[in-house]
């Protein structure tokens, strides 16, 4: 594993994923400002996802095709800036399309980033994954604090801040790739020559699509409860446990601080006992802690309920990952973009339904609602097979 180029793709996708992290923070601050209810406020999670879950795995083909380290230089721009847009406007559609535009970036650039980790990380490929998972929940925990700190310091136009984070990564990422890639050509060429001085070849396996399909499924409903929450937690805060949007943000922060480590052990956990392990332990869990948080009004224990949340959502990210890849190891960054677009996207488009849900019976509902799907992608789980027995 090459790991300063690991750590620089981490690095990458905390500056991405930091716009993702700070979205669900914003939103108190613009029902504050704009009179939004829950749906206008769904609804601009589902602009920040619904493109792109049709945009990353068409991205993920196109890396298979041809590599295009640019995209990801690309995505964070667009994914920094257009969020930083957003601020400067009161239209809700302007900032619907501004945010929108902002998700497609971030879709941009999952696809090539993921293939990349993929070829660095040798022969541990779930640390390396969860490493650079680790800068993606990194954002997510970093993002709503520099929302609140700016928009409590200069008013919404302070998330302009998101785009000047995005540039500066992007031109750091113009002068290292082509460095990076130049070593990974000259690794896959001393391979290619061990192998035939070896004369052994590494098998590559038949696409398995049935298996894939499940895996989705397990990805679709795992989706729709972390956005879910990631969305509705700052609500939840504010509206039934009566804190501040401040200490709304800071539970984001907790739970997002969580996955950073979360995600880590979960990659060294997988890599040692196995990834199908990983995933089917951490949805059993989830069930029960989102349950549990539907029946609590107290903050203390909320707060506390955070800590096996943060395992449950985060410990199989890179497992998922992996077991994608498996599936289809002769269309890798087509499984890395389905596997980490569906992640994310696949729930966005969702929290508008949601959204509506908690308008008609509120904010506990909506939990319950979430412990359900979470149910069923715990039993989905185990109709996964074993790449390893191909």
């Amino acid at each position: 594993m090459n790991k300063k180029y690991v750590y620089l793709l981490s690095l990458a996708h905390l500056s991405n994923d930091i716009t993702g992290g700070a979205l669900p923070a914003i939103l108190p601050f613009f029902v504050a400002a704009y009179g939004l209810d829950y749906s206008a406020a769904a609804g601009l999670i589902f602009a920040s996802s619904f493109l792109a879950s049709v945009i990353q795995p068409a991205f993920g083909w196109l890396a298979d095709k041809k590599s295009r380290s640019w995209y990801m230089s690309l995505g964070i721009l667009m994914s920094g800036v257009f969020l930083g847009l957003s601020g400067l406007f009161q239209n809700y559609w302007v900032i619907f399309a501004l945010i929108t535009i902002s998700g497609i970036g971030s879709a941009i650039f999952h696809p090539e980033a993921t293939r990349m980790v993929n070829k660095v990380s040798g022969t541990k490929r779930g640390t390396a994954l969860s490493i650079f998972s680790v800068g993606g929940n990194g954002g997510f925990a970093v993002g709503p604090v520099v929302a609140v700190a700016v928009i409590t310091a200069f008013g919404i136009k302070g998330i302009t801040v998101f785009g000047f984070i995005a540039i500066v990564m992007a031109f750091i990422l113009m002068w290292l790739v082509p460095k990076m890639k130049n070593e990974i050509v000259r690794a896959e060429v001393s391979e290619k020559a061990a192998m035939h001085l070896s004369e052994h070849k590494e098998p590559v396996h038949d696409n398995d699509w049935n298996a894939f399909a499940h895996l989705t499924l397990v990805i679709v409903c795992s989706s729709i409860v972390s956005c879910g929450l990631r969305s509705f937690i700052p609500l939840y805060w504010v509206d039934v446990l009566g804190l501040s949007a401040a200490a709304a943000g800071s539970a984001l922060t907790l739970l997002f601080s969580l996955g950073v480590v979360m995600t880590l052990i979960g990659g060294l956990m997988a890599d040692r006992f196995g990834y199908l392990k990983i995933v089917r332990m951490s949805y059993v869990l989830l069930a029960p802690i989102v349950g549990l948080l539907s029946l609590t009004t107290n903050h203390v224990t909320a707060y506390i309920l955070m800590i096996p949340m943060g395992l449950a959502m985060f410990s199989p990210f890179s497992s998922v990952v992996v077991l994608g890849q498996s599936y289809l190891s002769r269309n890798i960054g087509f499984a890395s973009g389905v596997t980490m677009g569906l992640s994310v996207s696949i729930g966005g488009i969702m929290v508008p339904l949601i959204g509506k849900f908690a308008d008609s019976y509120g904010l506990v509902a909506t939990m319950q609602l979430l412990t359900s799907i979470a149910v069923v992608a715990a039993l989905a789980s185990f109709f996964l097979p074993n790449p390893d027995d191909k």
